[in-house]
């Protein structure tokens, strides 16, 4: 790239970003849609007092412009009627006068919601109406047109971007000068002035726009740390949970070992030296070991009775279910496969999967029907829990917020044993649940 290049890049980058704000405000540029709920201004909430107050403010405003617009149409009408008779007298020319106040009446009827679009409007009607204006009266502008414009140039600078607001500035300014340099200068600061103001109402509604956001995004991030710290909390309480309950079947097995290997001996008196000596050590590695696993898992045991008592296994499967029809469920239980040989973890699993699994449909779906089947394959223990919709064609409760931690559990529990779990809605409108436990038989 040559430097030639290079500066005339630069002057026409130069070029637009001096004329962007003039072709915005003429041609391209937007203004924001107006707010839906507009608060009323501190200095105005007296008037909840009186009742108007507690209308929207965007309708009482659009009420007060339409009555400022017809006020500047008859009004501009008859100072034009009375000026140009007193010039020329015995002038008179009704439709010229009406077409001039009406361009002036209109674009402030349009300003609530289309403000850039009603300065244009009152831009081409002061460029083609002052120079009559001017031969009648002798202020350069028509009163009521002055008036609806500095109301409107307010309105811009409120609602359009910066940009698009100095653009119209500049034209605004621009036209003075070109249709009474007279008075330009004294013009120019008073359209200069509502500028200045509304530009000062938009930064403030911008700052606290952007305030609430950062107020509302922050709001979302603690409520989401909130949510994430809950389930973490409910997965390690869960695997606390689980440890206990390892630690009880656990413990329960290494004391068997204990047992067998000192009762041995005394089954087989002709025993060899060596043998015995074998099995000693496997006692006192087995009592070991449950002295370690009692240190390393024993913190874990709260002193209440709940967490201290015997764990379920299947044998209290049917227990379970008669609570639950208890508390209004029809549960149907279908057992396949042989269970004799399901290792107490297992068992336990499949316990609190049941469990918990009826304890949702007792919160959600009260009165429904409730499937329970357990397949004790060779290879893989399947549980799977579904019910139906609530009966009386009510529909299932909504769980609280934050809820669905039982799941949680639930699937720590299956992939503990390297199986997997899966949960969610039917189609018929119910529930179910469904827990895969790979095992091998020995």
């Amino acid at each position: 790239m040559t430097g030639d290049d290079t500066q005339d890049r630069g002057a026409g980058e130069t070029f637009r970003l001096l004329f962007r704000p003039f072709v915005a405000a003429a041609f391209t540029g937007r203004s924001d849609q107006a707010p839906a709920h507009r608060p009323w201004p501190p200095g105005l909430r007296w008037t909840r007092r009186i009742g108007i107050g507690r209308l929207p403010l965007g309708a009482v405003a659009q009420v007060v412009d339409l009555g400022i617009a017809v006020a500047i149409l008859f009004g501009s009408y008859s100072v034009l009627q009375t000026e140009a008779d007193q010039v020329e007298p015995g002038y008179s020319n009704p439709s010229l006068f009406f077409s001039i106040a009406l361009g002036a009446a209109v674009p402030l009827a349009l300003r609530q919601r289309h403000p850039l679009g009603a300065w244009r409007i009152i831009a081409l009607v002061a460029v083609f109406g002052t120079s009559q204006v001017q031969r009648w009266m002798t202020t350069p502008y028509l009163p009521g047109m002055a008036i609806a414009a500095l109301l409107i140039l307010y309105s811009v600078a409120v609602r359009c971007p910066r940009h698009v607001t100095i653009g119209v500035g500049l034209i605004s300014v621009t036209g003075t000068w070109m249709l009474s340099a007279e008075t330009a200068g004294g013009a120019s600061a008073v359209i200069l002035l509502p500028l200045l103001a509304g530009f000062v109402v938009r930064q403030r509604q911008t700052a606290r726009q952007e305030l609430l956001e950062r107020e509302e995004a922050a709001q979302r991030e603690l409520a989401e740390q909130e949510r994430r710290h809950q389930a973490t909390e409910v997965v390690l309480t869960e695997r606390q949970r689980i440890a206990r309950e390892l630690h009880d079947v656990v413990a329960h097995h290494m004391s068997m070992i204990a047992i067998q290997a000192e009762a041995a001996p005394y089954k087989v008196t002709e025993l060899p030296a060596e043998t015995r000596q074998d099995l000693s050590e496997i006692r006192a590695t087995a009592l070991d070991a449950l002295t370690e696993l009692r240190r390393i898992l024993g913190v874990l045991r709260q002193e209440d009775g709940a967490e201290t008592a015997p764990q379920p296994s299947l044998d209290r499967l049917e227990e379970l279910v008669a609570g639950a029809r208890g508390a209004g469920l029809s549960v149907t239980v279908t057992e396949t496969g042989d269970r004799r040989h399901v290792p107490p973890g297992y068992e336990l699993t499949i316990y609190r999967i049941v469990q918990e699994a009826l304890s949702n449909a007792m919160r959600h779906a009260p009165g429904s029907t409730v499937v329970v089947a357990i397949d004790f394959a060779a290879e893989a223990l399947r549980v799977s829990v579904v019910n139906e919709p609530p009966p009386g064609g009510r529909r299932p409760q909504e769980p609280p917020p934050g809820g669905g931690h039982g799941l949680v559990g639930m699937r720590e529990r299956a992939a503990m044993l390297g199986g997997e779990l899966t949960a969610g809605p039917t189609l018929a409108g119910g529930f179910e649940v469904d827990a895969t436990l790979p095992t091998r038989r020995r």
